[in-house]
């Protein structure tokens, strides 16, 4: 199928090629994971794979494609899917069950051992707003701080989080996911995580989320795109919809945080053995996704843009 496929060769072409080309300013200026520089390049990439879908609507609008910008944007997910109130349904899923899944993982990881929480103290957070604003005490208790930093990572970033969200998903689930279904279910959705993965590489080579791993990180992000992957593809090909996932990533995006909340300044939590994207988070959401697969299987094909 992939070799028969130059539009899907021409999608790769341009998402993995301009997110080496964005990210050039990193490498060259050599700047830090954290920085402001890092984080706006970081966002501009993310843009990547809706210029690829851009790049094959264009060529297929150059070789006679006769579909209607309508009939290609339900195709590519823009739509609300087979079903208004289903799709809509999954988007409340997605904006809350994903930092639920974040509030799991992160208990997990404490009851095994390999994350320290203070919740008493807040003592990884104090130590983060100490370094923001030396020399000063928080300006209100510190409890009611994480209470409104939780509050506000669950209700309200998660929607800024979903525009930079949407230029990753519309190129992945959105477009991606369904030509490659023809695989298989289950295979598509390895590939298309695999693919997600090798994307990163352009930051995760830098260390980005796995600062302790350095250059492994990258092979670790890996894993955790094929899992997360799986579960976005679910909310994918489940409404028919790319709404749902893009929502949900932006909630991930958003929630990911919520350790260094309650972390323990004294024993500081990494990041490839804790939480969300560590092996644990990564093994919930292979779990979640087989039960959601097995229990809410995708009913029919969701339609393929051509050219």
């Amino acid at each position: 199928m992939l070799r028969r496929s130059p539009d899907l060769w021409l999608f790769l072409l341009v998402a993995f090629g301009l997110s080496w080309l964005f990210t050039l300013p990193l490498w060259l200026s050599d700047a830090p994971t954290g920085t402001l520089m890092f984080t706006l390049v970081g966002v501009a990439m993310m843009f990547t794979p809706t210029l690829g879908v851009l790049a094959v609507r264009l060529r297929g609008r150059q070789l006679g494609d006769p579909a209607t910008g309508r009939e290609w944007a339900v195709r590519t997910g823009l739509s609300a899917g087979g079903s208004r109130g289903r799709t809509l349904a999954l988007v409340a899923l997605a904006w809350f069950g994903i930092p639920a899944l974040v509030v799991v993982a992160i208990a997990l990881s404490a009851a095994l051992g390999l994350l320290s929480v203070d919740l008493r103290e807040f003592s990884l957070f104090r130590e983060s707003l100490a370094a923001a604003a030396p020399g000063g005490p928080p300006p209100v208790e510190i409890g009611v701080l994480v209470a409104a930093q939780a509050v506000s990572m669950v209700l309200i970033v998660p929607v800024v989080n979903s525009v930079a969200a949407f230029g990753e998903e519309w190129g992945w689930r959105g477009w991606m996911l369904p030509r490659l279904t023809p695989l298989g279910t289950w295979r598509a959705l390895l590939v298309s995580g695999v693919i997600w993965g090798l994307w990163h590489f352009p930051l995760t080579l830098r260390g980005y989320n796995y600062p302790e791993l350095g250059a492994w990180a990258a092979p670790m992000f890996v894993v955790f795109c094929v899992t997360f992957g799986a579960l976005l593809g679910w909310l994918r090909l489940y409404s028919g919809s790319v709404w749902p996932a893009v929502v949900g990533h932006g909630s991930l995006n958003s929630s990911a945080g919520l350790m260094l909340l309650i972390g323990d300044a004294a024993d500081p939590p990494v990041f490839a053995v804790a939480g969300i994207t560590s092996l644990v988070g990564s093994a919930l959401m292979a779990v979640v996704s087989a039960l959601l697969f097995t229990y809410r299987p995708v009913e029919r094909p969701v339609p393929v843009a051509a050219g």
